[in-house]
Formats: C-alpha cells, structure tokens, sequence
C-alpha cells in the first residue's frame, strides 16, 4: 500500500505539470457579455448557466453563469460557436452559429418557462442546496457549511428523511433498511456504518434520495436507497477546491478537488487527509432480578471512550471522449485509515439494599487500520437519436480491515487480577461488478429500457479472542469466540422498464429479475450452509401532472433485504464480556411491498412536496437483547442478535418545504410521521437449557421533524441553522427516548470570493445520545450513549479558475438512476 500511496503522488505531479504546460501553450482570448432576464417578468435570473459548443467540435469549449443581476462575463478563443442559455425549469434558448472574433455583448436574452419542466423544481447554488422531484431528492452538499470539517455520517444526518443514530446507523423514514450506494455502487468497505465516518464530507458532491426506486435500480434495502455522489469535476479549463479544517475535539484536515478538462479529455482528482479524535461516553443503570422477581443486585456502568482515526483519500480519472458520441471514463480511488479506540469501562457493583460492594475496572486498548482500493470504469456510447445510448460499468475493489486489542481487568478497591485478554480480528473483501445498461427512446415521449448487473462479493472474517487465567500467565484460546467465517454474495441481475407520457399522464412500469447465492461458511466449525433464491422485482410509476406547477404520482416497487455479514457472524464481537453482539446465520433475507402517493406543488416562492407511504415487510429483521442464564462475577450475560420476525407494517406521512421567504434567507423543513406494527414471536434456549418465549407483538408511533434556516447577514455573512427532533419510540423490549439536536454554522466569502472562512458547531446543546429503558425477564435497565460531544470546526476553503457560485455541467450517468431517470 506503501507503493500506491507513492505513486499516486507522482501521478499527480505528473497531471498538475502537465496541466500548467497545457496553459501556457493558450492564444489569443476575447470577451462575451450579455444579461439574461425572466421574460414573463422581465427580472434578472441569477446563476442561469451560458454554454459555449464548438461549431466543428460540438465539444463544450467554454462556460460561465449570470450574476445576481442576471449579467455573464465569459473568456473563450475566438471561433464560431453554438451558445445555449439554460435555467432549470425554462425553455434553453440557442444561437446557432455565432461568429465571435473580437469582443461581444449578445445583449438581453429572455427565457420562458418550460410546463415540461415542472414535475421538478431545482434550486442552484446559493439559492438552496436542494433539488426536489416526485421519485427522489437530490441535496448538493457543497454549498452546506454545517457539515465543513465533517465526515459522509455527518452529511447524512443533515439531510431531511435520513437520520444517523449515536452507533453511526443510517436510517430512512426511520426504516433502518436502507441500500448505501457510492457513485451508484455499493461500498466495499466492510461495515458500512464505519466507512461512512471515513471520508470527509468535502469529497461529495451531492446525495440522492430514493425513497421507493425503479426496476433500474438494485432491488436490495426495503426502506429505500441512498447514492452518495463524489465530486468529479468538468468545468472547462484548468479549476479546483482546496479546504483547510482545524476542529475540537481534534478535527484537522486538507483536501483537494482539481479539475482539467480540454476537447478531448477531463482530468479529475480528490486528495483529502484528516485526523480525528471522537471522544465519548455510556452510562448504564441496570438492575438484576431473581427467579422470583426480587430484586438481586445493582449495576451501575460508566464507560468513556476516544475514538481517533487517521486517514487518507485519494481518487484520480480520466475522461477520455473517444470522438464524438463515445466517452471512455476511468479511475482509482485508494483509502487508508489508522487509528483506534481508548476505552475505559468502570462498573460499580451494589447488593439489592444498594449497599456499594466494589468498582471492576475494565480498560480496552483497540488499534485498528483500513485500507481500501477500487478501480471503475464507465463507457458510453451515444447514437445518433437523442437519449438513445448504451452504457458499461466495471468495478474491481478489495478492502482490508485489521483490529488488535488489549483488555486488562481489576478490582480497582484492591488492585486485584479479574482478566487480561486480547482479541485479533482480520477481515478482507473483495468485490467485482458488472454492469450494462441500454436505452432506447421510441416515438416523442417514450423510451424503453433494458439492463444487466452482476455483483460478486466475497468477505473473510478471521476473528481470535485469547485469555490469561491469572496475572503474568500465558494466553489461551476461547474457543466459543474464535472462527473464520467466509461469506459468499453472489447476485444477477436483469431489468427491463418501459414509460411513456400521453398529454399530462406518464408512466413507468418495469420488471427486474435476481438470482442470489449465499454461502456463509464456519471454517473453523465445518459447518457450511448456502442459500439459493431467484425473485422478481416489478415496479409501477404513474404520474399525473394537475397543472403547469403542480403534479401528483403513485408508486409501486418490491424490495429486498438481504443480512450483511454483521447480522451472520455467529462469533461475538468482545468489547464487554457482560454486553455481547452476536449474528445470526440463520438468518434469511425479508422482502418489503412499497407503495407510495406523492405530491408536488411549487408557489412563487414555496415549494411543497408531500408523501404518504405503506410498507409491508415480511421475514423483517429484529435486534433482541436475551440474557445468556449465566453470571460474570454477578452480573447477567446480556446477548444482542437478529432473527426474522413474522411481519412488520408501517405506514407514514412525510412533507418537505423549501421556502424562499426573503432573498437573503431560505428555510428548508421536513416532517416524517409514521405508525409500525410488528407481529411475531422469538423463542431461545438459554445456557440454564431454560426455553424462553418473547412475544414481538407490538404497536409504535413515531414522528421526526428537521428544520434548516439559512441567512445572509450584513457584510455578506451566512448563517445556517439545522435543529432535528427525532420523537420517543416504543419498542418490543423497552423504549427509545426523544432525541432533539441543533448545528450551527457561519460563513464569510473573501479574496474577491475566491476564499471563504466558515465555523460551525456540531450538536451545539451536546444533546445527541442514545438514551434507552430497557426491560427483559430479569433485568431492568437504562441507558445513554453519546458516541462524539459537541464539537467546533474552523475552515478555510480557496477557489481557483472556479466561482463559489459556478454550476458545473451535469456528469454523465452510469444507469444508476442519475439525473437522465426517466419521468423525473
């Protein structure tokens, strides 16, 4: 790894030298200006987009936007050109054959609204960081300051439907069953929970959305899917980002987006490096019961912890077009992360008359690193006929996960030996995917669909947990915490989608086909298992557009959720002896009916955009805590796993505001309502040989609101707020209490707004904890987990060649549902 890390620093050497050759080698530049106004109106539109196309090339050769009084300003050689005028729900006005030799004002042009486009509504740059439409949200995360400094996590807890929990799960509509993609594919770096607190935020680009997917997409996680883009730049000419980041707790990072792009290629490349330091802290109130339900015993546990982390990421590609309807995109992308966990477990034991007895010190010493690398490539061809083309994607990764550590136990009253243990854990995976995706457009509004995808994983856990019996002794294997566990996914697929638009209705209907083989193999037991299954994934999309500015649609799609190796690795995680997390490799997959009614209304300055869903899932997953029926000194063992429960139905109520009530201040809101009723049984032997029976049944409401505000202040200061309120929820074994949090950010553009200083406060009231009351036969307990304390982040962000209010040309898309999905 050593080696790559090398040589992508010689390569990007290599492209920023060649790059400054390139310019010095430019001749002869001339001015275009104009203005661009609202004709209906007759106001300035800022930030519409001016595109200039070479006349012989048909190549993008130059670029710019309007400023807020609607005028461009933009350098190019001279030449004859096609120039497009473009703002997101108006008609694009063209002048063909434009001769320009010296410099020119094209003077006022005036664009119409476009009725076609308003089954969406995009909102661009500083206006608002998100683009609404009936089947997803799109949310540009580059104009969000709260989020500077941070990490993927913190992006996805910013983002109205989407909720991050305090172990770093992702949640959508508070369905923890949710498909992460990266650039459309899923993410090779194993526990995806802990990969998104990898990469720094200043690596994405934007975040789709996609609360009930089409045939196009992967069938997999049945509370829909999120894509996180990584910024790829493609502004003509040589421009780039660079962003400083200084933070406490310990929050430093350097980052880098470059971008070159000339006729027949695009150089792109992002470097970032952070160091981190999440501090945290558990509290667990538990009390021990008898068989006769007295009490028997307290607990009282107080845990912190310092979770730090080093790490690079680094991405470069090239897009090559091959001529003129054929691109040929490639690119690697290299991870390293090395850090750790400092944690510190205190338990104070107490008899039933809470009499204090003694204090057990558990110290936990984790070093742990990760190392990722993938290569993609992307080809396209397009053909002559507008839409119609054809699309192939390649991904080769492999991912490398290492954890050693050290626990030492005493008595902290005597200083006596209770334990010294220590655990390896070495998980590798590899993925290959292949992807093809062919589109043909029929007649005016129609266009038929038709793809394959083959997704081959393989994943090897080799997890050892070692012991002393007593102090200074040799270490001895545990057997029940020791295996290899080999898990094998391989997935085909193929779909097929036809839509059509008669007059204001369209529609979408689509079949996808998969075929899975799942081997999860205990090496070290023998034992062995596969599981086969081939399923079918229809999808229906209607949509009936009301009026120029309003549209309704109902959707229907199945889905599936498959158990990832965390939820089958029998061998327990061992961070605690008494806590422990098990898998289940029994486990089988749950398959979820989506259906969905939306509504999109757009005002002058509102836009309203409501959903009522039902989601019927059945075989769901469902975390239970057993008590295992034995003691270490006195206290219950408590074992957490996933088993399939009968069925689980919810159904909610979500809407989304954007607002703009003032030119210098937008609101942004979201408000998700949602009843889930489960219904099933689990039933245990626990280590007594005692069968235990616990009923699942049970009836939750839950509601979660979101509200950012953005301000622009005097002296051009922007202020962001974001306040979340996530409401108490019950669940089958205890209760899941409120949880409300606020962010806060500032920022102020300098060096003729080339540069831009921002600080922000993450949690700014320290109120993000996990705070549960938990109740199983013999065992009462509370608890509050807060995995990172507020925090403050510093940042300093220079632009180059590029304005902070510059759109770049939409990237193209590799069929992963990008912005050509059909119908919006």
């Amino acid at each position: 790894m050593k080696f790559i890390q090398k040589a992508t620093i010689v390569v990007f050497l290599f492209c920023i030298s060649s790059i400054f050759a390139q310019q010095k080698q430019e001749g002869k530049k001339i001015v275009l200006t104009g203005k661009v106004i609202e004709k209906s109106t007759s106001q300035p539109l800022d930030y519409a987009t001016v595109t200039l196309i070479g006349f012989n090339s048909n190549q993008v050769v130059s670029g710019g936007v309007t400023d807020a009084k609607g005028e461009f300003r933009i350098e190019t050689r001279p030449g004859k050109f096609n120039i497009k005028v473009e703002f997101m729900s108006f008609k694009t006005y063209e002048i063909k054959e434009k001769v320009i030799s010296e410099d020119t004002n094209i003077g006022t042009i005036a664009l119409t609204e476009d009725a076609k486009m308003m089954d969406e509504v995009v909102i661009r740059a500083e206006r608002t960081a998100v683009d609404i439409k009936l089947d997803k949200k799109v949310y540009t995360v580059g104009k969000d300051i709260i989020v500077r400094g941070g990490t993927v996590s913190d992006v996805l807890d910013n983002i109205p439907s989407v909720s991050v929990d305090a172990e770093g799960t992702v949640a959508l509509r508070g369905n923890e069953s949710v498909r992460i993609l990266i650039d459309g594919k899923p993410s090779n770096m194993g526990n995806i929970n802990d990969a998104l607190r990898l990469i720094p935020a200043e690596s994405i680009d934007k975040v789709e959305v996609v609360t009930n997917p089409s045939a196009r997409y992967d069938a997999e996680g049945g509370g829909g899917i999120l894509n996180i883009i990584l910024k790829k730049g493609k502004n003509q000419g040589i421009n780039g980002t660079f962003v400083v980041s200084a933070g406490d707790p310990k929050n430093t990072g350097v980052s880098a987006n470059l971008n070159f792009k000339e006729k027949s290629a695009n150089f792109f490349t992002t470097i970032g490096y952070n160091d981190r330091s999440n501090p945290g802290n558990t509290k667990i109130d538990q009390e021990n019961f008898d068989t006769n339900g007295d009490l028997k015993s307290i607990l009282k546990e107080r845990r912190k912890n310092n979770r730090f982390g080093e790490g690079l990421n680094t991405n470069f590609g090239i897009e090559l077009l091959l001529n003129k309807s054929t691109t040929w995109t490639n690119s690697l992308n290299f991870r390293t992360n090395k850090g750790g966990n400092l944690e510190n477990v205190l338990y104070y034991n107490y008899d039933a008359n809470n009499q204090y007895l003694n204090t057990r010190q558990r110290f936990n010493d984790l070093n742990s690193s990760n190392e990722n690398v993938e290569y993609a490539s992307n080809f396209i061809k397009n053909f002559k006929k507008d839409g119609h083309k054809l699309s192939a994607d390649i991904s080769i990764s492999y991912n490398n996960d290492k954890d050693n550590s050290s626990i030492e136990g005493i008595i902290v009253d005597n200083g006596n030996f209770v334990s010294s243990e220590r655990t390896r854990k070495n998980d590798t995976q590899q993925r290959n995917l292949l992807q093809l995706d062919y589109v043909l457009p029929m007649g005016k509004d129609s266009r038929f669909e038709a793809g394959f995808r083959g997704n081959y994983v393989k994943t090897v856990a080799d997890y050892q947990v070692e012991e002393r019996e007593f102090e200074g002794g040799p270490f001895t294997n545990i057997d029940e915490f020791t295996n290899t566990l080999e898990y094998n996914e391989n997935v085909t697929a193929a779909y097929t989608q036809f839509g059509s638009k008669v007059n204001k209705f369209s529609y979408l209907v689509g079949l996808r086909f998969e075929d899975s083989k799942i081997d999860v193999n205990q090496l070290t037991s023998d034992i062995y298992k596969t599981k086969k299954y081939s399923n079918w994934f229809p999808s229906v999309f209607l949509t009936y557009e009301i009026d120029d500015k309003s549209s309704i649609a109902l959707n229907y799609s199945k889905r599936i959720a498959r158990p990832r190796d965390r939820f089958i690795n029998p061998f327990a995680s061992y961070t605690s002896n008494v806590n422990l997390f098990q898998g289940n490799p029994d486990i089988n997959p749950a398959f979820t009916d989506a259906y969905d009614i939306g509504y999109l209304k757009r005002w002058e300055k509102l836009t309203l955009n409501t959903s009522l869903y039902y989601n019927h899932t059945t075989d769901a997953f469902e975390q239970v805590r057993k008590e295992r029926g034995d003691e270490i000194d006195g206290i219950p063992v408590i074992v957490n796993t996933f088993f399939n429960l009968g069925q689980n139905d919810r159904i909610g109520f979500e809407f989304t505001l954007n607002y703009n009530f003032k030119k210098w201040w937008k609101l942004n809101g979201n408000f998700n309502f949602f009843n889930s009723v489960n219904k099933g049984d689990y039933t245990y032997t626990n280590s007594n040989n005692e069968v235990i029976t616990q009923s699942f049944d049970r009836k939750a409401t839950s509601w979660s609101s979101r509200i950012t505000s953005k301000i622009t202040l005097p002296y051009k200061i922007d202020w962001q707020t974001n306040a979340t309120y996530n409401a108490s929820q019950r669940t089958a074994q205890g209760t899941n209490k409120g949880i409300a949090a606020a962010n806060l950010a500032f920022s102020k553009d300098i060096l003729k707004d080339m540069g831009t200083i921002s600080f922000n406060i993450n949690d700014v009231f320290n109120s993000r904890k996990r705070i549960q009351d938990i109740e199983l036969p013999n065992v009462n307990s509370h608890s509050e987990m807060q995995w990172r304390r507020r925090s403050f982040t510093v940042s300093f962000t220079y632009r180059f060649n590029k304005k902070k209010t510059e759109r770049e040309q939409k990237p193209r898309q590799n069929g992963t549902g990008g912005d050509d999905e059909f119908m919006g």
